[in-house]
């Protein structure tokens, strides 16, 4: 009983829609070849279902975002999480959508008060919680995989940095990291003495007394623990060589020509 047309999202994106709507929900992409992924229709595009809960992606005032389960007068605010800018819309799968919807993930209870600390991604990028104080983390797949350790010690300096905390003291100073460069010194963690290299995190084996630990075995837990991606970005980068370029030579002609006073008329 309806047609077919195009229409526009409220992202600004192109779709074919029924004018039957809501009673008709046909939707298509519309637009030139590769840019079928950026319109998304108004009931967004089902990935799958995690249980029963159907889990899809959509268009919002902000962006593109992934929710679970349908609005509905019992769930008013389903589950929603937006997409990080550094995801591809074509590479987004259910399983990536699923992990986002998971978040926030809980770390674990603070060693110093018992307050959860929790991970996930906001409009600012990825962060660690612990009550009120929000810490900024680099990378988005730490999100999932950052420890207790790594976290407090995150925590620690954005509270140095505000005002409200000084930041752990190792309890022991190694030195420089004889290959990639950079501090490498031994903490003592909430679940542990460990080994601090940039933003790697080794735990220190149980049988092995903090104060024993020497840089040759420091070094062999960073580089157990350390992803090959980590140790290229905590590689020193070589500093750029500046060229210099040679002085002309003055001849004795302009050189007398400079040294000449000026012709009064």
């Amino acid at each position: 009983n309806g047609r077919l047309s195009m229409r526009t999202a409220r992202s600004g994106g192109a779709f074919i829609g029924c004018s039957n709507y809501p009673e008709c929900r046909f939707t298509r992409p519309f637009g030139p070849p590769g840019t079928e992924s950026s319109a998304i229709g108004p009931d967004g595009q089902l990935l799958g279902h995690d249980g029963a809960d159907p889990i899809s992606l959509r268009d919002g005032r902000y962006g593109p975002y992934v929710q679970r389960g349908t609005v509905t007068e019992e769930n008013p605010k389903p589950p929603r999480m937006s997409i990080p800018k550094s995801w591809s819309l074509d590479e987004l799968t259910f399983e990536k959508a699923v992990q986002l919807l998971s978040l926030p993930r809980e770390i674990g209870p603070h060693p110093e008060d018992g307050v959860m600390i929790e991970s996930s991604i906001g409009r600012f990028g990825p962060y660690v919680k612990h009550g009120t104080l929000y810490a900024n983390i680099g990378d988005i797949d730490e999100v999932w995989s950052i420890g207790m350790n790594r976290a407090v010690e995150e925590l620690a300096k954005k509270a140095a940095r505000s005002g409200r905390g000084a930041a752990a003291k190792p309890l022991h100073e190694l030195g420089e990291h004889p290959s990639e460069g950079g501090p490498v010194n031994v903490m003592d963690g909430r679940y542990g003495p460990y080994v601090k290299w940039g933003k790697v995190n080794a735990t220190i084996p149980k049988e092995i007394e903090p104060a024993q630990v020497t840089m040759e075995l420091a070094v062999d837990l960073i580089a157990q623990k350390a992803p090959a991606k980590k140790k290229k970005a905590a590689a020193k980068k070589k500093p750029a060589t500046k060229k210099t370029t040679a002085k002309k030579p003055t001849t004795k002609k302009s050189a007398a020509a400079k040294k000449a006073p000026a012709k009064k008329d």
